[in-house]
């Protein structure tokens, strides 16, 4: 018997009155708050809207857990159907006994994620590498819930760290076993941090991001799966092909897949939407595009509207200093004719009266026609100054004529 070894819980089920809370569903959901948290806090710091997240978690973890069931029954469906099935086929249904196909929660449950990203208008690749660090770790908290299952577990070990299974659950007396169950929380673990790390280096986008999450965890998934004995896809024992289980050639494949999508999309630089497609129309048609509803303005969006401001304010400056259309007063004096000359030239001139010319006209009356008269009369109206100062000379000469005559 070895010195050291992990004994496995006594129970994985407690009552809270009639309500049964068990060890391997609380471990399943407190992994989902984990991720969930953490995938918020990531997914604003990326810029998006708050809640984003735990919106998209809704569907994600209903068809995650969906998935992942029907994975574990496609599998393991002889457990449930056929001549030699030890459960009846309604406990397929009972998920709470265990028995989640990560393959399947994660396909599924990226379904999830697609619909709830398409009616938001978001991108799923930039979701997508925002919540695989929340993911690994998710399921390193969730593999816990086999410890208090007694299930998965490893080949026998002599290592101070091996399992203890009771025989109710397949172990024999004094036999340990690999914790499979640690090593998969471990490897998650520390893949979780890496992939924080890699992110925040090298900046990983469109995806790129996930399909490390998904290559690293197929990687150490087909090392510790190569050290289960439970009898995946079988009764007594597990299906297999050319030596491996079928867990480890869906890693290998799913592990080649990642690869080649990690290798496909380096040059990608393609816009990612953060924000609801509502959000976007709203901020390209307001007065302010830069930012989204719920987000504060930058420095430099403050920078540039100071900026505008002061153009604004050069603008009005360079009008106050424009010349005025209203003329100058002073110009308009100097330009404009004499008004004394204007109203000298429009006004019709008055003939200075002479008593000599009185006398004339009196003497012209009794010797001129009145039509002689009175064309006299309007042509000396309409003349000129100098014309009736030239009629105004020849009038004695006719005076004296009709004195001769007489």
């Amino acid at each position: 018997m070895p010195l050291a070894s992990i004994p496995s819980p006594s129970q994985g089920v407690w009552y809270l009155g009639f309500v049964p809370i068990r060890a391997y569903a609380l471990c399943i959901v407190l992994g989902v708050i984990f991720a969930v948290w953490l995938s918020e806090r990531r997914w604003r710091a990326r810029g998006g809207q708050a809640g984003t997240i735990i919106d998209i978690s809704v569907p994600a973890v209903i068809f995650g857990l969906i998935g992942g069931r029907l994975y574990h029954v496609i599998t393991d469906w002889q457990t449930y159907f056929g001549d030699r099935a030890i459960k009846k086929p309604y406990q397929a249904l009972f998920i709470w006994e265990g028995g989640l196909g990560i393959w399947g929660a994660v396909a599924l449950g990226g379904v999830g994620v697609w619909l709830a990203c398409r009616r938001r208008g978001l991108s799923l690749s930039a979701v997508a590498d925002t919540v695989a660090p929340g993911i690994i770790f998710a399921q390193a908290i969730g593999r816990w819930g086999n410890w208090f299952n007694q299930e998965l577990y490893g080949g026998p070990t002599t290592l101070p760290w091996g399992l203890e299974i009771d025989q109710l659950h397949g172990g024999e007396p004094g036999v340990l076993y690999h914790p499979t169950f640690l090593y998969e929380s471990i490897w998650d673990v520390l893949l979780g941090f890496a992939l924080l790390w890699a992110g925040k280096r090298f900046a990983l986008h469109h995806g790129r991001l996930f399909a490390l999450y998904v290559a690293g965890y197929t990687l150490g998934r087909f090392w510790i799966e190569g050290l289960r004995i439970d009898p995946v896809g079988g009764v007594d024992h597990a299906v297999t092909l050319l030596g491996l289980r079928l867990n480890q050639w869906t890693s290998i494949v799913v592990f080649i897949g990642a690869l080649a999508y990690f290798w496909l999309t380096r040059n990608k630089d393609s816009e990612e939407f953060i924000l609801p497609a509502d959000v976007r129309a709203a901020a390209a048609s307001g007065p302010d595009p830069a930012h989204g509803v719920d987000q504060a303005d930058s420095a430099g969006d403050a920078a540039a509207d100071s900026e505008a401001a002061s153009e604004a304010a050069s603008e009005a400056g360079e009008a106050d200093k424009a010349p005025d259309d209203t003329p100058d007063p002073e110009v308009v004096r100097a330009d404009a004719p004499d008004p004394a000359a204007v109203a000298e030239d429009v006004a019709p001139k008055e003939e200075p009266v002479r008593e000599e010319s009185v006398r004339e006209e009196s003497v012209r009356e009794e010797s001129v026609p009145e039509e002689s008269a009175s064309e006299g009369d309007a042509s000396e109206g309409d003349a000129s100054e100098g014309d009736a100062t030239a009629k105004q000379g020849e009038t004695p000469e006719v005076v004296q004529q009709e004195k001769n005559s007489r």
